[in-house]
């Protein structure tokens, strides 16, 4: 009897086990490493030139999509029990779930993401450090094959991921960007309200900051990361699926936070920087001037480490969550190891393609992906109503592909549209589909699948 009473109480102790307010910070800190890469850093500040006296409404826009939509991304895998992206994805359809992980995945993975972890850090960080007599193609072959044999080293063992990134390479970032940071904003003094905006961003800056936020890849991330920091919680002792969907949640939160005021900073830094630049290319450019300009001949090392870290640390996450997942979809294909060593082969082999050629095709990709994210987190998320009816998955998910599709043709290369005579359907789509020029023509469409959705639920009998 009394061996019985100790193991129910036991067991009872193991299934109600709460985490502690480190642990929280830890897994916050982890899920923030893995989140906040160089984009996080490019996008915004350039976003802070263009938005100039009309920061707040592209603030609460760029926000939305860089932080609001990849922390929901979290917590939906959290709130429906889910062991990752697949399963979430399943209440489409099981084909379905396998080909959208894989094309999400390799998206953020591999094709895009990974790549231009290694392209940005050297491009903004190491290439201006560069002397004339250094062919630069040498040069990031050489820096690529350091930086993929560092991912690979760390992304082997993945049990220890919080260790790598909550405990060391996440820290060091953050000291390195807090020194730009402080000394930017302490430097200047510049009226916020005295800086004109872009004629981009002078009307309907919500929504162009809004789209901009897709670039950073999160709302994808968010989905993919929801897989580690599960198996992160349940390595603490936390088995209760409950509890754990609530864990999930509260260090999700705590990382929103963290994020927003950093991009809060970082954007109120690039609006500042008007004061003293013009508007730069890109947000690359934006860093380099600025940290030349305030912390002089170390600006250059300083903003080079503070890429560095940011890309290492976001490319460990990204080859850990595909190779995680990968090998979960596929278990009797590759081992874990044979993922990890095969994304991190196909990465630094892209990344030698060039940034430029990179961000030229990733861009049309993101957005027709997005909105099926979007739409698939609100669902999971709100779904309980309908009792996340698998017709209503169905149908929304129809026509918000079917939406996307037009944004997809929309942002690709002109000559690929002249070729396909893509441009017709693009005219089309901006007389029918309202938001279009917003980037948000699925908006409407996906409204509309859920209505149709609802109604055949019931109207069709359930089995």
């Amino acid at each position: 009897m009394k061996k019985a009473f100790y193991h129910q109480t036991e067991l009872y102790a193991m299934t109600n086990k709460r985490l502690s307010v480190k642990q929280y910070i830890l897994i916050a800190g982890t899920l923030f490493g893995m989140f906040f890469g160089a984009g996080n850093l490019i996008f915004p500040v350039h976003l802070g030139q263009l938005a100039g006296s009309n920061m707040l409404p592209a603030v609460v826009g760029y926000i939305a999509t860089a932080v609001g939509i990849p922390i929901l991304g979290v917590a939906a895998i959290g709130s429906t029990h889910s062991d990752g992206l697949q399963a979430l994805a399943s209440k489409v359809g099981r084909r379905y779930s396998y080909i959208f992980t894989a094309l999400l995945y390799l998206t953020i993975g591999p094709f895009f993401a990974i790549p231009r972890c290694a392209t940005v850090s050297f491009t903004i960080g190491f290439a201006p450090l560069l002397n004339d007599r250094v062919s630069e193609s040498k040069a990031l072959f050489m820096f690529s094959l350091l930086f993929f044999a560092l991912v690979l080293f760390f992304s082997l063992k993945p049990g220890n991921i919080t260790l790598w990134i909550g405990k060391f390479i996440n820290p060091i970032f953050l000291l390195f960007l807090a020194i730009l940071l402080v000394t930017a904003l302490l430097g200047s003094d510049a009226s916020i309200a005295a800086i004109e905006p872009d004629i981009s961003y002078q009307n309907h800056a919500f929504f162009h900051a809004f789209a901009e936020g897709y670039g950073t890849m999160d709302a994808i991330a968010g989905l993919a990361f929801g897989i580690i920091v599960i198996d992160i919680i349940r390595g603490m002792g936390i088995t209760d699926d409950n509890i754990i969907a609530k864990d999930v949640l509260r260090s999700g939160i705590l990382t929103g936070i963290l994020m927003s005021l950093i991009y809060v900073l970082t954007i109120l830094m690039g609006v500042r920087s008007r004061a003293l630049f013009d508007i730069s290319e890109n947000g690359g450019i934006a860093l380099t001037q600025i940290s030349s300009h305030f912390l002089g001949t170390y600006g250059n090392i300083i903003l080079a480490l503070t890429i560095l870290f940011a890309c290492l640390k976001t490319s460990i996450g990204l080859v850990t969550s595909c190779s995680e997942a990968f090998h979960r979809m596929f278990p009797k294909r590759l081992s874990y190891r044979a993922w990890a060593i095969g994304f991190t082969a196909f990465s630094f082999a892209i990344s030698n393609v060039g940034l430029s050629a990179i961000i030229r095709y990733a861009i049309p990709v993101l957005m027709l992906i997005y909105p099926p994210c979007i739409t698939l987190i609100i669902l999971a998320l709100c779904g309980k109503p309908f009792h996340h009816n698998k017709m209503v998955y169905i149908i929304v998910t129809i026509f918000t592909w079917a939406a996307s599709l037009f944004d997809f043709f929309k942002t690709l290369p002109a000559e690929i549209q002249l070729l396909f005579h893509l441009d017709q359907a693009v005219e089309m789509a901006e007389k029918v589909l309202p938001l279009f020029n917003l980037n948000l023509g699925w908006l409407l469409p996906s409204c509309i699948g859920l209505i149709i959705g609802l109604i055949l639920r019931r109207q069709i009998p359930q089995k």
